[in-house]
């Protein structure tokens, strides 16, 4: 079943958020709670008016497709991006996100599924339009590709509920396990914490990978992990639901060195990004935005405005 063990068959789940916040539309939910829609209907879904001025910006073959098509990770828990309780729809904030830019360039979404070196590959070849699915923006990544920001990168450590391990810096992780997502900018953050703490003389990180929310979730359920580095929004929403695991402490994503960004990534001078950047800069001087990120209790990431190719997390030596 793709359905991550989290968004069971239920059309809603109610979440208690450490943030206190509540969603407005959710007369039922408790004080500090929040509902989260795991339907494939997604009925309460923002949506916006298109923008002539803004949809000009986009290139002509893609007026000329009607279509804005964009690829994500579908291995994320809510309330990121996953399966629907149908088992085959993907919904959630970054399709949400995804929605409203195509809203406002007057585009239909085409919503595609792949793994997450694969969404890289896909932008690649031209198959789609933009990569949206929880992606930062690194150094690296922009001598190939694009990006227009949309939320903070805030990653969250999180134990297994009876751990003891009390975290104060990249120092308390020596002689841990570890989980982390291959691929991602918190496997970055995780070797160069290692890197730094070895340098020290401290004890490495045995630092473990995984593809699949499922199954770093049954790892530190077990304890056989110590701890895991994810995205803040999934951390929470699992803490609270599974109530197995607890936060330790959450950080930027790129470390010490700036607040990293979640941003919209389109190849590199494909001629999209400008119009994804006013698209997004239109929510949020218009509402829509903080509608979505209110739907999903995001919060603590949620920005000012849309940048393009702002400073990324840096380069690995």
């Amino acid at each position: 079943m793709k359905l991550s063990a989290l968004a069971t068959a239920a059309a809603t789940a109610v979440v208690l958020l450490a943030t206190g916040c509540t969603d407005p539309d959710a007369e039922s939910a408790p004080s500090g709670a929040i509902t989260f829609d795991l339907s494939a209907a997604q009925t309460g879904r923002v949506r916006a008016a298109k923008v002539d001025s803004i949809a000009a910006e986009v290139p002509q073959a893609i007026r000329d497709r009607g279509t804005l098509v964009v690829t994500g990770s579908s291995g994320t828990a809510p309330p990121l991006r996953f399966y629907a309780d149908d088992d085959k729809t993907v919904v959630g904030s970054e399709v949400d996100f995804a929605a409203l830019v195509a809203d406002i360039l007057g585009l239909k979404l085409d919503v595609r599924v792949a793994d997450w070196a694969q969404n890289f590959v896909r932008i690649d070849s031209g198959e789609v339009d933009a990569f949206v699915s929880n992606v930062t923006v690194t150094e690296e990544r922009k001598e190939k590709y694009d990006f227009a920001t949309y939320r903070h990168d805030t990653v969250a450590l999180e134990v297994p509920a009876q751990s003891t391990l009390e975290f104060k810096d990249r120092t308390s992780l020596a002689g841990k396990r570890i989980g982390v997502g291959s691929g991602t900018n918190q496997e970055q953050l995780l070797v160069k914490w290692n890197e730094q703490n070895r340098a020290q003389g401290l004890a490495p990180i045995d630092i473990a990978y995984f593809q699949q929310t499922s199954d770093y979730y049954l790892a530190l359920a077990s304890q056989r992990l110590d701890g895991f580095i994810g995205p803040n929004p999934t951390a929470i929403y699992h803490t609270a639901t599974a109530k197995q695991t607890k936060i330790l402490g959450t950080f930027s994503g790129a470390g010490d060195a700036l607040q990293g960004e979640i941003a919209v990534l389109t190849k590199k001078n494909s001629g999209l990004v400008t119009a994804v950047q006013q698209a997004l800069n239109h929510a949020i001087e218009h509402g829509a935005y903080q509608q979505v990120i209110d739907r999903w209790g995001l919060q603590s990431e949620q920005v000012t405005e849309s940048r393009i190719n702002p400073p990324g997390l840096p380069k690995q030596r």
